[in-house]
């Protein structure tokens, strides 16, 4: 349902991997140049994949009626879903659509999975099912993200990097995953609004790394320094940079240099009359992030608060912008009492600007920090994980009873 780009490309290659495909759309321009074997618009490779498979009898155009709709296992929709102008996406296209099928369903027997191919805010397929298929009770819904790029999209959905399906049940799941089996890749099954989600998160890293490239290939610019030289080496690093490392959601960073050094940037660009929107929103959304623990801290009630680590991250003693010690701060601030627990700090063993910094912040240090998890759990009322704890550790924090909040897996509404 749906032939510009997405939907026809689809088409084409579902039919190239030997399924029996048909396209709808109310464009007769478009039906009727694939109807003679022709693509409707320029693809590389596309024009190909549409002749051969219209010849073959496995792709073929037609009308949406209550025949298609009974012959058919899964019906994917690629309508579009465009931007209002305030930024919020437009679904008329999506549920005018979906209304037309389930009003095509009477005579229908057998199961049908309804998959979105649109990109849509998660919710929305749980939405459909609810209201407008509700009185369907054999269709299930599926969410199928495409990641195609115009250019290269046969290459992409022949070759993927990533393949998404969602759905109301297992055997949908199934089903869906099943039309890609051919395919050089393992899909991924997940929730069905984790499936929705998955593409803006796609997208949105997309664009995160473009404008990251841009803002340091033009801070090097106009240090001097070759922009491409500098990029081409940051991706030559396949462990911490281009790789799953830190992609991880939990607690904000901190420690000695990434702050540091992301002032230092954002300072020299100000120098130098630039702006680097991005970069300069790092240390401020980080904040951000740091004020949402607080509030998930602030909302426990509890009088005495047990922190499990200290230092910006485990297997280390420096404690220099710790995000935890400005939370213990804070909650001191406001009345609370705090214990703290961490298997790498000795207070009366640590020196220097590790010494000046907590000290600076925390004069009475001393007399919250405890020897164990098991004195940390006898003090405390509640208990918040800070640091990722050995497995013992977690057993034993777990085993307290006591209400326990982990940041470094923190899955919370903002406030």
């Amino acid at each position: 349902m749906g032939l510009g780009y997405v939907g026809c490309v689809s088409l084409a290659c579902l039919a190239e991997l030997g399924h029996e495909v048909v396209g709808v759309d109310r464009d007769e321009h478009k039906t009727s140049m694939i109807a003679r074997g022709k693509s409707p618009f320029y693809e590389p490779g596309l024009d190909k994949l549409v002749s051969e498979n219209v010849q073959k009898g496995r792709l073929r155009v037609s009308q949406l009626d209550e025949a298609i709709l009974d012959q058919a296992d899964i019906v994917l929709l690629c309508v579009g879903t465009p931007s209002q102008a305030n930024g919020n996406i437009e679904l008329e296209q999506l549920r005018r659509v979906c209304t037309e099928i389930a009003g095509k369903l009477k005579s229908r027997t057998k199961p049908l999975v309804v998959t979105v191919r649109s990109t849509v805010f998660p919710g929305t397929c749980e939405d459909l099912r609810s209201t407008i298929f509700a009185q369907h009770k054999g269709v299930e819904v599926a969410s199928n993200p495409e990641f195609l790029r115009e250019g290269t999209a046969v290459k992409d959905f022949m070759e993927p990097s990533l393949l998404v399906v969602g759905a109301t049940s297992d055997d949908a799941a199934a089903s869906v995953a099943g039309l890609y089996e051919s395919l050089p890749i393992h899909g991924e099954i997940v929730s069905l609004r984790t499936a929705e989600m998955i593409k803006y998160a796609c997208n949105a890293f997309h664009a995160v790394k473009i404008v990251f490239a841009n803002e340091i290939g033009s801070l090097a610019a106009n240090l001097g320094v070759c922009p491409e030289q500098v990029m081409a080496t940051v991706c030559k690093d396949t462990k911490l940079n281009i790789s799953p490392a830190y992609m991880k959601p939990g607690f904000a960073f901190g420690g000695s240099c990434l702050p540091k050094d992301l002032r230092a940037l954002t300072y020299r660009a100000s120098r130098l009359d630039m702006k680097l929107p991005m970069l300069e929103s790092v240390l401020a959304s980080n904040q951000e992030h740091l004020k949402r623990s607080i509030r998930a801290i602030v909302s426990m009630p509890a009088k005495k608060v047990g922190f499990y680590g200290l230092a910006f991250k485990e297997e280390t003693d420096d404690l220099r912008e710790s995000p935890v010690i400005e939370i213990i701060e804070y909650l001191i601030g406001k009345g609370r009492d705090a214990r703290i627990f961490d298997p790498r700090i000795q207070i009366n063993a640590i020196y220097g600007s590790n010494l000046n910094y907590v000290m600076s912040a925390l004069p009475h240090i001393g007399k919250l920090m405890v020897q164990n998890c098991q004195e940390l759990i006898d003090e405390a009322d509640a208990l918040i994980i800070a640091q990722k704890p050995s497995a013992e550790a977690r057993a034993q924090l777990e085993a307290s009873g006591l209400p326990m909040l982990d940041l470094t897996q923190l899955q919370m509404a903002d406030a």
